[in-house]
């Protein structure tokens, strides 16, 4: 008996379905294993990363914790670089914390060995790893603990980049240039410095007031920060 139109559309339709069925199921016996064991690992490396996460974030509080704890004994007295909880925290994955560590390594040592704190401090000048700003401040302060010993000329080599006005050191740093030129008879370059940097609005209080006498005493004529200029009326 012949099949109608409707009836062959039917009967394709099932055919259609059982070969797909074969198929899958076949594709099910090839692969299943595979894909089942794809899945699991998604799973793991999932499940791996917000562990990680989580134990990332649980480390940072208790580093943020210890941090704050080791401030407190250093104020009074009971720290010194030798702690194991510097120790640590130089170590520690964020890059802020390791930073903080050493600098502070570096200043406790200072208290008894200056010629290791500035061999610490220029060691982090030198890592690529830590941020500029912080690799700044460790040749400023190295050259601070060094600067009795140290040629006039090379401390100005060492702080050229930073002894410039819009510099965030420029106050410290430009310091130290001025009084190094003086020490080079160069108080042609060292009036002007200090000059400068009486009149930088970004410099603390206390530097300026000192930049300025020192200016002042050189010859130099003072201006008023420019943030204290009062509006002409």
């Amino acid at each position: 008996m012949a099949l109608t139109p409707t009836d062959n559309q039917a009967f394709l339709r099932e055919v259609d379905e059982d070969l797909r069925r074969d198929q899958m199921t076949g594709f099910a016996k090839k692969w299943g294993r595979i894909v089942g064991v794809v899945v699991v690992v998604g799973l793991i490396a999932l499940a791996a990363f917000l562990y990680w996460q989580h134990r990332r974030a649980q480390q940072r509080g208790e580093h943020g914790e210890q941090f704050v704890k080791l401030i407190d004994d250093v104020n009074v007295g009971r720290a010194t670089a030798n702690d194991p909880r510097l120790g640590m925290l130089a170590e520690a994955p964020e890059a802020g914390y390791r930073a903080m560590a050493r600098l502070m390594q570096a200043d406790l040592a200072a208290r008894t060995d200056v010629n290791a704190a500035a061999a610490s401090l220029k060691a982090m000048a030198n890592d690529s790893d830590l941020p500029q700003p912080v690799r700044d401040l460790a040749i400023i302060r190295a050259t601070t603990l060094e600067y009795d010993k140290l040629p006039p000329a090379e401390v100005v080599a060492r702080l050229k980049g930073l002894a410039q006005p819009g510099s965030p050191w420029f106050g410290s740093a430009g310091e130290l240039t001025a009084l190094a030129q003086l020490k080079m008879n160069r108080r042609d370059l060292a009036g002007p410095l200090f000059a400068k940097i009486a009149a930088d609005d970004k410099v603390p209080g206390p530097l300026r007031s000192r930049a300025a006498s020192m200016a002042t005493s050189l010859g130099q004529t003072v201006a008023a920060p420019a943030a204290s200029m009062g509006t002409p009326q």
